[in-house]
């Protein structure tokens, strides 16, 4: 909603732009109705120019540089259990993380501001049609894990849900026309994400239409501002809710409030917990988790030397190999105090393609890199935290992200995936189920939520006598 100001206030902001050098954003100003003023003024009205003049001096002018410390080390990390004894401890944990959800001290958290562009889809991400059979979309397989869990411990969990400029009203529209997949309104919260200014070059502003000014979204990691500027975490706290389970919108196996990772999280009275997968090889482009400088971080593949990437540890594993995953659990408590007194983490940079328009008002898209983009990593929070919990889950249980339109990472793998989860369900319960050379199920199969969390409640519910054919879908009545 547009706001209009006073002429005085126009004057003082008008001023505010020139006195920043940015006066050339008015160049049309002239040509422009009062819609499109008001439009203009409402964004330059939302521009912090002494942030953008720090990030462009800092990170543009005077790049300090990607410089990893040599005393780079592996971070410490709960292991995957291969021994009854080392299962043990998850168990416990397990309780523990139980006895958190009964008690409604847990809410969920979705980062979903992207389009499902990549992916051929006009929309937000988390609508693409996405499960085996029936075509569910991540939202509603979302949604359907968390009113499965809401009635396995008797409790209310929370869904906070970022969006981002671009699909706000979009997934607005697609939970009220779904009337939110049988959760209570009030407990669905869908809030955007703050956007940034790009520069040029020389620093100055991009317009991308005469009433526009170009920007992006402020990056995962501005998840974290985003919660305590929209009153979400006002609105947890009042709840009596302080813990958070973050994870992102394209992940179609994401365990969502998994009581083992909250109870460990718990028993080491951690501030921010993240899950990590073993990297498939030395190559594989995922962030590690690792101790830089003594501190926990998240090290971008790139910035690992050939070295680095292929050290073993003595029994033939990689040293580094603790593959991020975006998954994790945060002290509401934390969360705030990374929001006292400014925003704490630190923002990067990056050289992109921008449209823009030029000074003749023609739409221009250049053929190399004209502009920089700034954004915040919701990990880079894991060099603030005193206490963290770093454990390692099994990547065909947990991790099966949608990057891509097809090979890798794709809406296919993701429903491979899927269906090879469900059949080991299967099998675990006691059903045959056939599979190829490669290992994965022939045939296709579907399991709602709210027939089954786990393998566990699976082989508890289902029928001895069922026969897998070729398609399989269980759901109980919603």
């Amino acid at each position: 909603m547009l706001v209009t100001t006073t002429h005085t206030d126009e004057k003082k902001l008008l001023q505010q732009v020139r006195a920043a050098g940015q006066n050339h954003v008015l160049r049309y100003w002239n040509e422009l109705d009062d819609s499109s003023r008001n439009k203009l003024l409402a964004q330059l009205r939302e521009i912090d120019f002494d942030l953008l003049a720090r990030l462009y001096r800092n990170l543009i002018e005077n790049p300090a540089g990607a410089k990893l410390s040599s005393r780079l080390e592996p971070a410490d990390f709960i292991q995957l259990p291969k021994t009854p004894e080392e299962k043990q401890p998850f168990e416990v944990a397990k309780q523990v993380g139980e006895q958190a959800l009964r008690q409604g001290r847990v809410a969920a958290f979705v980062v979903a501001g992207g389009q499902g562009t990549r992916l051929g889809f006009t929309g937000p991400k988390g609508i693409f049609p996405i499960t085996p059979v029936k075509q569910k979309s991540f939202f509603q397989l979302f949604a359907e894990q968390i009113k499965a869990l809401s009635r396995k411990y008797q409790t209310t969990i929370p869904w906070l849900i970022m969006t981002s400029e671009s699909n706000h009203e979009g997934a607005v529209e697609f939970f009220e026309r779904h009337d939110f997949f049988g959760l209570p309104s009030a407990d669905v919260m869908l809030f955007q994400q703050e956007m940034i200014p790009a520069l040029d070059e020389q620093g100055k502003l991009i317009l991308d239409a005469k009433d526009h000014i170009f920007t992006n979204p402020n990056g995962h990691g501005g998840s974290l501002s985003a919660l305590h500027k929209s009153g979400a975490l006002e609105n947890l706290r009042a709840r009596g809710i302080d813990l958070l389970f973050y994870f992102q919108v394209d992940n179609v196996l994401v365990k969502i409030c998994d009581p083992v990772f909250i109870g460990f999280h718990l028993q080491n009275r951690a501030q921010m917990s993240a899950k990590v997968v073993s990297k498939r090889d030395a190559h594989e482009k995922v962030g590690v988790v690792a101790k830089i400088g003594g501190r926990l971080g998240v090290v971008e593949y790139s910035d690992l030397s050939e070295e680095q990437k292929s050290q073993t540890n003595p029994d033939g594993s990689l040293t580094f190999r603790a593959g991020s995953i975006a998954i994790h659990v945060f002290d509401v408590a934390f969360i705030e105090e990374l929001n006292r007194d400014g925003f704490k983490l630190p923002w990067h940079v990056a050289h992109k393609v921008i449209p823009f328009l030029d000074e003749r008002g023609e739409e221009q898209t250049p053929s190399r890199p004209n502009g920089y983009k700034f954004e915040t990593f919701v990990f880079d929070a894991l060099m603030y935290a005193e206490r963290t919990v770093i454990l390692e889950v099994a990547r065909e249980q947990e991790f099966s992200p949608v990057k891509n339109d097809s090979g890798p990472d794709s809406p296919e793998t993701a429903r491979r995936d899927l269906v090879n989860l469900y059949g080991a369900w299967l099998e675990q319960a006691g059903v045959a189920v056939p599979r190829d050379a490669h290992n994965n199920v022939q045939g296709n199969i579907e399991i709602s939520p709210l027939f089954a969390l786990d393998a566990e409640e699976l082989a508890a519910k289902i029928s001895r006598e069922i026969k897998f054919d070729g398609e399989l879908y269980l759901e109980t009545n919603p």
